[in-house]
């Protein structure tokens, strides 16, 4: 929806990592754009005879588009979108510009809101700055008590957290907590073997894995639950013969694309952290069809399960839980994806910690 942000945060895959192409997209989706995308979302979707589609509005920051911008598009896209398809319609944001008028925007379209946050103030603001150096953790806060008031709660769809092994994993959680999210999403930093995560060293070690088993237990001993994590419940429906749902663990193909702001179709858009150019198809909505994404090779290539996978991980004894871990974690500069993750470590650590946890459990119900 808008290809800039108002944010400079430090790990940001589209500004600050191997491809900074978004700089020169327009800084908003045209009308014609727009139209010409929800028409290939709409022809996709009757011909392969789904009776449901989701679409984000991403960035940058999308909010930044405006409120009548947002309205137009939801109108579009249901315009478009034959009865009786049902449109799942969410938006990704910092939440600094949630306001009354944003939000009312929201609801009267039914567009779904997830927030950034990675934890209290000063985890948060660590890397969630603003170009001049000021924390951003105050805008985002006053955003989600907007957002969590009695009119607008029933947007909120969950906290989006990247893990950074300086915040302490319980005071991270607890702090996401604090905003009574349905959901949260940990997130690995985006780091592959050319360009290695921040404190991860060569060895055997497993920080990112020390982090998320601690965040892990706080979650799991919690009596009731106190909300969803994503990752971690994924981890458990794979061990226990299910479906994960994203692309950071499990074998299930990719199952989106992503639309640019000039109208150019992508691989997933997290590719932008491993070299300039990775996430481009050469297709456009003018001119290519959704299925003809799904026929470019390196779309093809995240559609393989276990046989897209480097030897390693297809002789691993986790593979069906991990996946080989996030598709963009894998890259090396000499060997393309033909690898396991740069978390490969970290992954096994925690997995192997939540399946015995599960184990444990189970053992006790017999």
């Amino acid at each position: 929806m808008a290809s800039r942000c108002d944010l400079k945060c430090d790990y940001c895959y589209v500004y600050q990592m191997a491809d900074r192409s978004a700089l020169r997209q327009p800084r908003f989706m045209s009308e014609r754009t727009l139209t010409q995308g929800a028409e290939r979302i709409a022809e996709h979707a009757t011909a392969h005879h789904l009776t449901s589609v989701s679409v984000v509005f991403h960035g940058g920051e999308p909010l930044l588009a405006g409120p009548a911008y947002l309205a137009r598009a939801a109108r579009t896209l249901r315009d478009r979108l034959p009865a009786p398809m049902r449109l799942d319609l969410r938006v990704q944001t910092h939440g600094g510009l949630l306001d009354d008028e944003i939000l009312t925007t929201l609801a009267e379209h039914q567009i779904m809101v997830g927030v950034s946050l990675d934890g209290g103030p000063e985890q948060h603001d660590r890397h969630r700055r603003r170009a001049d150096g000021r924390g951003t953790f105050a805008q985002t806060a006053a955003g989600l008590d907007r957002l969590l008031s009695k009119r607008f709660r029933a947007l909120f769809s969950g906290l989006l957290c990247v893990v950074d092994l300086e915040n302490d994993p319980v005071g991270v959680y607890e702090g996401l907590l604090g905003f009574a999210p349905p959901t949260i999403d940990f997130l690995l930093p985006h780091a592959n073997w050319t360009a290695p995560p921040t404190g991860h060293p060569a060895g055997g070690d497993a920080p990112y894995g020390r982090w998320l088993t601690t965040a892990f237990d706080r979650w799991y001993d919690a009596a009731p639950q106190e909300t969803a994590v994503r990752l971690f419940q994924d981890i458990i429906q794979l061990y226990l013969g299910g479906h994960g749902s994203t692309e950071q663990v499990g074998l299930s193909p990719a199952e989106f694309v992503v639309i640019d702001t000039d109208g150019a179709l992508q691989q997933v858009d997290t590719l932008k952290s491993v070299r300039a150019g990775a996430a481009e198809t050469g297709l456009h909505v003018r001119t290519h069809t959704m299925d003809q994404v799904l026929e470019h090779p390196g779309v093809q290539a995240r559609q393989r399960g276990l046989a897209g996978l480097s030897e390693t991980c297809r002789h691993c004894s986790l593979v069906n839980v991990c996946g080989g871990g996030a598709y963009v974690h894998r890259y090396d500069h000499a060997t393309g994806f033909d690898n396991p993750s740069v978390y490969c470590r970290d992954m096994q650590h925690l997995i192997r910690h939540i399946t015995r946890r599960v184990d444990e459990d189970l053992r006790k119900l017999r």
